[in-house]
């Protein structure tokens, strides 16, 4: 039997994930593509809950989002048992694409540019 360093015993979500390495991407956050537009918000926490513990899920809904969502899970375990489960899985005629989130990777903003531009402004009405 697992137990914890106080010498109580360790939750059943952790038995066994102890000495898990897991590689540097992974991380709770899963990026999908290519989900179907008519998917429902309950029928993405019924497809991603399958897996574990869901904190929250965001579908995109702007006409350049369209068809994307973030699933964020309270466990990385099961954020990386979903993305190896559901990469690649039939929703709705359409096959999902599960990424993990990785923000470097992302369209970044110009902060120098944006701090200009608000300061700018911020002289010209007076601020």
């Amino acid at each position: 039997m697992a137990t914890a360093p106080g010498g109580g015993q360790l939750p059943t979500a952790m038995r066994g994930r102890q000495n898990t390495r897991l590689p540097p991407e992974v991380n709770r956050i899963l990026y999908v593509r290519n989900l179907p537009f008519k998917i429902t918000g309950d029928e993405l926490y019924e497809l991603f809950g399958r897996y574990g513990a869901i904190r929250q899920i965001r579908r995109g809904t702007g006409k350049d989002t369209k068809g994307t969502a973030f699933v964020v899970y309270e466990d990385i375990f099961d954020a990386k048992q979903a993305c190896d489960h559901l990469s690649g899985y039939n929703v709705k005629d359409r096959y999902l694409i599960v990424l993990y989130y990785q923000p470097s990777k992302t369209k970044g903003v110009d902060v120098a540019k944006t701090e200009a531009e608000v300061a700018n402004l911020k002289k010209q009405h007076g601020v």
